[in-house]
């Protein structure tokens, strides 16, 4: 069955059911896009949250090193890596089905408008025979009843006894003439008749069933296209579901890998102040009238005592060079932590002043190569440099050893002030008035992420994976290596080349 034989009386039918198809195309088109808005509000929403909830200032990167803040982080950023899938997702719905089915529309609706037009001139060219064939058979008609009166005139005139023999000849040849002149009519009438005939044929038979025929496979090939974009709609999500699974499955991931227990003992080590607890209050007995002495009393003017650190309100204490306004815990890990600095800028140091020593050699023994003195102020400069940090590393182990030898000394001191003596001019307690952080702990400077694992085996590196969230604490100074801090807490070197930075 097809259109061209069982529809072939039904063009009006053929022209609306073939437009509403056409109309359904361009609504699926329209569903479409407003999908795609959808899709696309729905990303930029998640990213701005991502935004809102992201750390940001130097306190809440000290707080990444706990886990429980680090895994929030790796939330927000596999949440902002899941707004970019849907973002893709719109994408590809806008270039795969919105434009693709836009560019076949127009094709379509030209290859209809044409059949269309193919079939009007198909009628117009039959109706233009049939009116021709309608002219012929008037004239034919009128021909012929023209040619019966001049045969009864002819008859009349033979008949009349008045008539001449001329006017007899006459009416004879007049009738004669009117005769083969509608003999002629009928004979075109005749001819035209079977053309028309053929034509119509031609039309109701071939023309028409081929131009229905072709529009059939259009409405055909319409449907099918379609059905491919209803496909498109959902295959676009399924390829990426994997990517959005593996999002999902990172949030899972980071809420298992929280270890309290962990997070606990690095609090611990960060704020533990390594004082003495408070010893017992003795009793001043001033029944006696005799004003007791203390260990220290010849050292100290009298004191009141003030509130324990507990209830105490904190002071923030001025930085100074050597950590002294630290807790002694803290004040050894820093001047450690300072210790190792100048120790890796004195190596680079070294290393500097070593390939100047073999350039100058080189030089010496090649003149056409260099000239030696022209390296004389970076050799100078060097050593210059080379004694500067050998100074501030003796420096800074005076200061530990100082910080650890003076441990003792220091918690006898904080046992004395429970006692109940404070200088009148000190303006706060020793182990009551140091705050959560300091001024000079060293603040990241970017974030960046790993695209690859690296395993951190010689001195100074660390280890890395992919996917993993890091603080830029270094930037790479064109060696190809710059320093990183870990959510664990762990810090070293790792290749530039493999992690991205965040703009």
């Amino acid at each position: 069955m097809d259109w061209g034989t069982d529809l072939w009386d039904q063009c009006d039918i053929i022209d609306k059911h073939t437009l509403s198809g056409l109309d359904l195309v361009d609504r699926y088109i329209k569903f479409v896009k407003e999908r795609t808005e959808i899709e696309q509000g729905y990303a930029k929403q998640l990213r701005s949250l991502s935004k809102k909830y992201a750390k940001r200032g130097s306190k809440e990167e000290q707080d990444c090193k706990f886990s429980n803040h680090a895994s929030f982080q790796e939330i927000l950023n596999e949440l902002n890596d899941y707004a970019g899938q849907r973002e893709l997702i719109a994408e590809n719905m806008m270039t795969g089905i919105c434009v693709e089915l836009t560019k076949y529309l127009q094709d379509i609706k030209s290859e209809r408008k044409t059949h269309l037009a193919d079939a009007k001139k198909a009628q117009q060219n039959l109706e233009g025979s049939f009116k021709h064939l309608e002219s012929t058979k008037k004239r034919f008609a009128k021909e012929w009843v023209e040619a019966d009166k001049a045969t009864q005139q002819a008859d009349k005139t033979e008949n009349d006894l008045n008539a001449t023999k001329l006017d007899v000849e006459k009416a004879k040849q007049h009738a004669h003439a009117r005769t083969h002149t509608a003999e002629e009519c009928r004979n075109d009438y005749a001819a035209e008749l079977q053309k028309y005939n053929k034509e119509q044929n031609n039309f109701y038979y071939t023309d028409i069933p081929q131009i229905f025929n072709k529009m059939q496979d259009m409405d055909e090939r319409r449907i099918r296209r379609l059905a491919e974009g209803y496909c498109q709609f959902s295959d676009i999500e399924k390829k990426v579901l994997p990517i959005i699974s593996k999002c999902l499955e990172g949030i899972s991931s980071a809420g298992v890998k929280i270890q309290e227990k962990q997070d606990s003992l690095l609090f611990i080590e960060q704020h533990k102040s390594g004082f003495e607890r408070p010893g017992d209050v003795e009793f001043e007995d001033y029944t006696q009238g005799i004003k007791p002495a203390t260990s220290d009393s010849s050292l100290n003017p009298p004191k009141v005592r003030t509130k324990l650190w507990p209830f105490s309100k904190k002071h923030k204490p001025t930085a100074t060079e050597d950590f002294s306004h630290l807790p002694p815990e803290q004040r050894k890990k820093r001047l450690q932590a300072k210790i190792d600095e100048i120790a890796k800028e004195l190596q680079k140091a070294q290393d500097q002043s070593e390939a100047l020593d073999k350039m100058k050699g080189v030089y010496e023994q090649n003149p056409q190569m260099g000239d030696p003195s022209s390296l004389e102020p970076q050799i100078t400069e060097t050593a210059q440099n080379l004694g500067r940090l050998k100074g501030e590393i003796a420096k800074y182990e005076s200061w530990l050893s100082e910080a650890v030898g003076g441990e003792e000394s220091s918690n006898t001191i904080n046992n004395n002030i429970q006692h109940g003596v404070v200088a009148a001019d000190q303006t706060h307690n020793i182990y009551t008035e140091f705050d959560d952080e300091f001024d000079d702990i060293e603040a990241p400077i970017g974030q960046c992420a790993a695209l690859y694992t690296f395993e951190g085996n010689s001195e100074g590196t660390i280890s890395i994976t992919e996917g993993e969230m890091l603080n830029v604490m270094e930037e790479d100074k064109g060696d190809g290596w710059m320093r990183v801090l870990r959510a664990s807490g762990e810090e070293g070197y790792i290749p530039s080349s493999y992690v991205k930075v965040n703009p």
